[in-house]
């Protein structure tokens, strides 16, 4: 199914790319799109992880560097069954996380340093237990390939516009810089359609994964609330990639419509509650008062949220 889902997206891109050549260049614009399209798909397919990552200024860690942190996911990755994938910090301020990556063996999960400065263990847990979720699905490889595309569908009717197009299919100008708007704007709804019913898979078996709704569901309350207010520079540069996190980076809200990058966050948290009761657990709304006050107070990965990262990724390990 997730197969099947990629190559659909793909295809849809992909007849964007040639709707977009055929408008600006006839024919020959449709013949060079067609090559653009298939050389981006074939690059994103590969390197669409290594772009997301460096994008974000993502560093690689390893146990001498981040030691809890490379642990827990690969406690998390054992319990869901999966390779153990790379873990990168990203020294930002906005708590927030994604995952990439093409397939289950050549996956990476990235986490900012704002986000481990903020959450307990349980919660840490239920953020990484998401993005190990979108990788066991491979939504990874979806997220990464549609993001790249579309950033080429909004550059070449960018350029499309800055070069006037073909002055030959009677759109004018007018028709040149609506192109330049829609067709980008058509690249995001499919993006969106995907990323948004993709989010309320991967918490449900996240929360499986690492056992308990409420730490996802308090979590995504707390870094909803941060990033409101918490800006995200390279997000905010490449704002193709923000539906590739755990929440929104470019305005932390998020609301059920067509133009949403993510699901609205209390709906999420309603979902998991619901998920906890199935469980025979109290439902975040019901117990995070009492039973966390904040604070890390039972279960696997008792102890308090992490707080010293600004050592992390600085000391060289063998991983560079």
């Amino acid at each position: 199914m997730n197969f099947m889902r990629t190559a659909v997206l793909m295809a849809a891109m992909t007849a964007i790319f040639v709707a977009v050549g055929a408008l600006l260049g006839g024919q020959t614009g449709i013949l060079l799109a067609l090559l653009v399209a298939a050389g981006t798909n074939f690059y994103a397919y590969w390197n669409s992880d290594k772009m997301a990552l460096a994008s974000n200024g993502a560093q690689e860690v390893d146990e001498s560097t981040a030691p809890e942190l490379v642990q827990m996911v690969a406690q998390l990755a054992q319990r869901a069954n999966m390779p153990m994938p790379r873990v990168y910090v990203v020294h930002e301020d906005q708590p927030n996380a994604f995952a990439t990556g093409r397939n289950p063996e050549n996956a990476a999960v990235a986490v900012n340093t704002g986000l481990v400065a903020i959450l307990t263990r349980e919660e840490l847990a239920g953020v990484i237990a998401h993005e190990l979720a979108h990788i066991k699905n491979r939504d990874t490889l979806t997220m990464t390939i549609t993001a790249t595309l579309a950033g080429a569908i909004s550059s070449i009717a960018q350029w499309g516009l800055l070069f006037g197009g073909n002055r030959n299919n009677g759109m004018g100008m007018i028709g040149t810089i609506a192109l330049a708007i829609l067709a980008p704007l058509a690249a995001m709804v499919v993006q969106m359609a995907i990323s948004r019913s993709r989010e309320y898979v991967a918490d449900r078996m996240g929360a499986e994964i690492c056992g308990n709704p409420v730490w996802l569901a308090s979590a995504l309350a707390k870094i909803s609330g941060e990033a409101a207010v918490i800006p995200n520079q390279a997000a905010e540069e490449n704002p193709a990639m923000a539906h590739m996190f755990i929440i929104n980076p470019l305005t932390g809200h998020g609301i059920d419509n067509l133009f949403s990058t993510h699901p609205n966050v209390a709906n999420r948290i309603a979902a998991l509650d619901d998920l906890a009761r199935q469980m025979g657990i109290s439902g975040y709304m019901d117990s995070y008062a009492a039973d966390f006050g904040g604070q890390s107070t039972s279960g696997p990965w008792q102890g308090g949220g992490y707080r010293d990262t600004s050592k992390w990724g600085q000391k060289r390990g063998p991983w560079g």
